[in-house]
């Protein structure tokens, strides 16, 4: 099925957010890893609502996205870049922290984006991107009875902008191929019941039962 819309109106659809449980997540694997300070690349930041979860982390918040929606931080820097057209606009090594959250599936080469995000990484700086879980038991069962992945159903109405389904094993070999160490997934623990509105009890976690995973990994110090 062929997508209509710019990247802007894919962007504007999409509202600029995820859900604080995936901010808190990537905050907390950073935090397990970075001791503070230096700067952090926000890559695909929407209106910037990681930044609260990670301004401790950093002395230097740069979020960078196709569009600036209404509400991005202030005190934050902006950065105007469509991901499936150019890379990302900033020198090499220019961060200690480079994330992305919900952005991959967006775009159409993860293997050059996550490139792309190393190449602004400091030599011993970390990477980490966040995408649909496709391994939880929401994803399998809609996978039998309907062919696809729930986030990336297609019909009329439904939400245009993700394009490519990753798996764990995917952002392992990503990590790998991209020349990254150490690299660990992490879930949110937060997952959706199929077929109702409600979610998992807190006491399930792990991949089956969270709606979104984690890839963290370290660049190669010199």
């Amino acid at each position: 099925m062929e997508r209509s819309g710019s990247a802007r109106e894919r962007a504007v659809l999409s509202r600029g957010a995820s859900d604080d449980r995936i901010y808190a997540m990537v905050a907390r694997e950073l935090r397990a890893r970075h001791r503070g300070g230096g700067t952090l690349i926000d890559v695909g930041c929407g209106a910037g609502h990681l930044f609260p979860f990670v301004k401790h982390l950093c002395d230097r918040y740069i979020g960078i996205d196709v569009v600036r929606y209404a509400g991005f931080p202030e005190e934050a820097e902006f950065v105007e870049a469509d991901l499936n057209a150019q890379s990302i606009p900033l020198p090499e090594a220019s961060a200690e922290l480079v994330v992305s959250v919900e952005t991959i599936e967006h775009l159409e080469n993860p293997r050059s984006f996550l490139k792309a995000l190393s190449r602004v990484a400091t030599p011993g700086g970390y990477i980490s991107v966040t995408t649909p879980n496709q391994l939880s038991l929401l994803s399998k069962l809609c996978l039998v009875l309907k062919n696809q992945f729930p986030a990336f159903q297609e019909a009329p109405g439904l939400y245009p902008a993700h394009i490519t389904a990753l798996l764990e094993i995917d952002l392992l070999r990503l990590a790998t191929e991209t020349g990254l160490q150490d690299a660990a997934i992490a879930y949110t623990d937060y997952g959706r019941i199929p077929g109702t509105p409600w979610h998992w009890p807190r006491p399930l976690r792990g991949r089956a039962f969270s709606d979104n995973v984690l890839l963290i990994a370290r660049k190669p110090a010199r």
